[in-house]
Order: structure tokens, then C-alpha cells, then sequence
């Protein structure tokens, strides 16, 4: 129960923070751009499954979690790709799972320039169980009944890619769609906004063996200030990644990514965050990541 407590508190707390990134947030973005980007599913020209598990505030039960699972590949003459995202969010009562079939074409501009476009078509399921809610009512609150709906929608993007740098430009869900409904006079409506999403990154070549990779990641939704990741990672011979990033909703991250072999990629991220006077005794969160290509 005191968990519980601790647990809403900080929901209601960092509520402008939410309602900020009601879709889900990644520390490996770059790695899973296909989530909010359906052009990047084009852009590796390689078949490949990438999955990230993510689970904040370690310590406290029922704390946000969030899985991410997806899979790309080309079709034909490469020019055409297809893939599929699957992402199931939890916090507390509530659970949402978005799944997506994502479409890509290719352009060349040049050499060594390709513009990549897409178009993402799925839909998105959000629960709401309040079952598990203790109130001092003797009586059950009609107010208080559990939600079920399911909501399509559709996203576009656009992807810029070169051997030394790449632009993302997208939103992933252009539909602003209702998670509930006025019932019986109850006040009952979250709305899903539109979220954009740009990112970029340079390659700068150090040395024959080490790469800096400094890149970004701005999300913005309307009503709600921009968030934003910057961040910078140094890849030593392409085996090793280690990297830092600096969120502006206050956070920080450590990544570490290793090749364990020529198909296989695993990875690991811990943020902490820097709003300690509304996080409290919560631990920071953690993040794991796996690729493998085909």
C-alpha cells in the first residue's frame, strides 16, 4: 500500500511530463527509429529484429515498463521494405499496446545520398484496470469502472540518409484519438495528441579505428513543452559503443552496445534523473537492448 502511495504521488507529480510523451520513450532511439519513423524500416537495406525492454523507477511496483519489438526487411529490388513494430506500455492500472505494419520507398538523390519515405498503418489498444484500486468506499464508484478500447491510426515519415550523416523527420500517429468516453455523465476522455518527431546524427571519423557519433532526438506534442535527447557516442573498431545522453525533461544515461558477432548486437542503458525533489527514493531506470540481422 505504501508503495501504492509513493507510486501515485509521483504520477501526479510529473503529470505535465507525461501528457508531454504520451507515446513511448527509448534511450536507444537511434537503434529503433522504425517505432516512429516507418521510412527507416528501408534504410539498413539488410533484413533485421531489434527489442528493447525498459523499466523506470526500479524499486517501485507497478512503475512504468515499457517493451518494443520489431522487425524490417527489403523487398525485391530493395527499393520497397516492409516491417512490423509491436509496443506494449504499463504504468500502474493502465496498459497500452500499439502494433504497426510500416511501409518504405526509396529515392536516390545521389551517389551517396538516399531519401527514404514511408507510411505507418496500425492501431492502438489501451486498458484501463481498476480492479486492483483500494478505495474506503463500502460502495463500488461507477466512476471507477475499467476501460477497454481500441483506437486505429496512421503515421508518415521521412528519413535523409548519407554514409556520414542521416535526417528524420515524422509522426508516427496523425490521428488525435479518444483512450475512453463520457459514460453515464462520468467525465472518462484522454486524448491521444500528435506527436512529431525530428532527429539527426553526423559520423565524424577520429581515427581508422574510432567514430564519434554525436546525435538528437526533439519530440514535441501541442499543449506540452519540447523534449529533447542529445546525445554522443564513440563506436571503437564497430564493435564497442559507449555513449551519453542528456534529456532536457532533466536525465541523464549511460549506453554501452557491443558486437558479440557479425549478425548478433546487445545493449544496455541506465538513466537517472535529476528531478530528485519529485522522484524521491526512486531508483533510475533500466534499459536493454538486442539486434540481430538476417
Amino acid at each position: 500500500m505504501k508503495k501504492t502511495i509513493i507510486l501515485l504521488g509521483l504520477l501526479l507529480l510529473t503529470s505535465s511530463s507525461l501528457l508531454a510523451q504520451q507515446e513511448s520513450m527509448i534511450t536507444f532511439y537511434k537503434s529503433h527509429l522504425n517505432l516512429v519513423n516507418p521510412a527507416f524500416v528501408g534504410a539498413d537495406d539488410t533484413a533485421s529484429f531489434q527489442s528493447s525492454i525498459r523499466q523506470q523507477w526500479t524499486g517501485i511496483k507497478d512503475a512504468p515498463s515499457t517493451q518494443a519489438v520489431s522487425f524490417m526487411t527489403p523487398l525485391g529490388n530493395k527499393k520497397l521494405a516492409i516491417g512490423i513494430s509491436y509496443i506494449h506500455d504499463k504504468v500502474f492500472i493502465e496498459k497500452q499496446s500499439f502494433v504497426a505494419i510500416d511501409f518504405s520507398y526509396q529515392v536516390k538523390l545521389s551517389e551517396k545520398l538516399d531519401l527514404y519515405m514511408g507510411i505507418k498503418a496500425g492501431g492502438n489498444n489501451y486498458e484501463v484496470n481498476t480492479e486492483g484500486l483500494e478505495t474506503y468506499n463500502v460502495i463500488a464508484d461507477p466512476s471507477l469502472a475499467s476501460i477497454s478500447r481500441f483506437n486505429p491510426n496512421v503515421g508518415v515519415g521521412f528519413y535523409l540518409k548519407h554514409n556520414k550523416f542521416y535526417l528524420s523527420l515524422s509522426t508516427p500517429r496523425m490521428l488525435n484519438t479518444e483512450r475512453a468516453k463520457n459514460e453515464d455523465g462520468y467525465a472518462t476522455v484522454s486524448t491521444d495528441r500528435v506527436h512529431y518527431y525530428v532527429s539527426g546524427g553526423y559520423n565524424f571519423m577520429l581515427s581508422s579505428t574510432v567514430d564519434l557519433v554525436p546525435s538528437f532526438m526533439v519530440r514535441y506534442v501541442n499543449g506540452a513543452p519540447f523534449s529533447t535527447d542529445f546525445t554522443a557516442t564513440t563506436i571503437f573498431d564497430e564493435v564497442f559503443h559507449l555513449g551519453a545522453t542528456y534529456r532536457t525533461d532533466k536525465s541523464l544515461a549511460g549506453m554501452a552496445q557491443v558486437r558479440v558477432s557479425k549478425k548478433m548486437m546487445l545493449g544496455y542503458a541506465y538513466e537517472y534523473s535529476l528531478r530528485s525533489e519529485l522522484l524521491g527514493r526512486a531508483n533510475g531506470s533500466n534499459e536493454f537492448f538486442i539486434k540481430f540481422k538476417f
